[in-house]
């Protein structure tokens, strides 16, 4: 008797490639991070050049926030880690995980997350809420021949939603500024590495190029 067919395991997408103005890089796969100066992060103006970026030709992003704690109400929940991230009009909601580099991913400028579902927030850099002093980044895998949260983030139609963070200090909801994609091999010269307190960035594979492009959303905190 022939043996059963096998099926090929889901692939999640190649490697990218981030990095920030300042000393602090990245370098991804989907979510992969390459931190130079990661604890000098919070409160530092990196300067970062000009974006790169090119927006999927369906969409047009709206301006972000420069100061997007600006925004924010003064009762916002205090700044905390995120620990669940929610876009209701992608039918998206994952569990966030702290993703801390070692010594020796750093030492290696190279950070590959977990090949899980869950989405990571990038610890040396900011929290989401009142008295935030950095952005927040969250990063997770798209993934081929598999239904992945993440993949559903790849839409341009996304601009304008709300986002709802769930830390430990309360839930914070955001507000879609942006969905842009970048080349791997330019997201280094983002300027979603720019220091902007309590903005929110989320990072993955675009589904339409998942080995050549990320998709980054960028959110500012929603007004009452």
């Amino acid at each position: 008797m022939d043996a059963p067919e096998q099926k090929a395991a889901p692939r999640r997408s190649a490697s990218t490639r981030w990095a920030a103005a300042g000393g602090l890089g990245a370098v991804a796969v989907l979510s992969t991070v390459l931190l130079t100066d990661p604890w000098g992060a919070e409160g530092t103006d990196a300067g970062s050049p000009a974006a790169t970026a090119a927006a999927p030709g369906e969409a047009t992003p709206a301006a972000p926030t420069t100061a997007a704690s600006a925004t924010a109400s003064s009762d916002r929940p205090a700044a905390a880690a995120p620990v669940r991230l929610a876009v209701e009009d992608a039918g998206f909601d994952v569990t966030v995980l702290p993703l801390t580099p070692s010594e020796q991913e750093l030492a290696t400028e190279l950070l590959v997350p977990p090949d899980t579902l869950d989405g990571y927030w990038l610890t040396p850099y900011g929290m989401p809420g009142e008295g935030s002093e950095n952005t927040t980044y969250i990063t997770g895998h798209s993934w081929e021949d598999r239904d992945a949260p993440f993949n559903r983030l790849s839409d341009p139609g996304l601009v304008g939603s709300e986002i709802e963070v769930e830390t430990g200090t309360g839930t914070l909801e955001y507000v879609v500024d942006s969905v842009v994609t970048h080349d791997k091999n330019t997201l280094k010269d983002s300027d979603i590495w720019r220091i902007v307190p309590d903005r929110l960035v989320i990072v993955s594979c675009y589904t339409e190029d998942l080995w050549g492009k990320n998709v980054v959303l960028t959110a500012s905190p929603a007004q009452d």
